[in-house]
């Protein structure tokens, strides 16, 4: 079965790069806590506020579910 999990995170101006990698730890460590062997795509895309300016970024994991119901 294939499975998408959502991982979210905040941008602050001048830490853009410190929030990129919590928000790779994090999805790295699902992959690896879930024992995920197959990835099928990650994608990411910003979000703004009212003025256009990027406040956060979301990714996305698909991913296939291993047998006997595991992740």
């Amino acid at each position: 079965m294939i499975k998408v999990k959502t991982f979210t995170n905040e941008l602050k101006i001048f830490r853009a790069i410190n929030e990129l990698n919590e928000l790779d730890k994090k999805a790295n460590d699902f992959i690896k806590e879930n024992n995920i062997k197959k990835v099928i795509s990650v994608s990411d895309t910003c979000t703004t506020d009212d003025t256009g300016a990027t406040i956060g970024i979301i990714r996305a994991v698909a991913y296939e579910e291993n047998a006997k119901g595991r992740k």
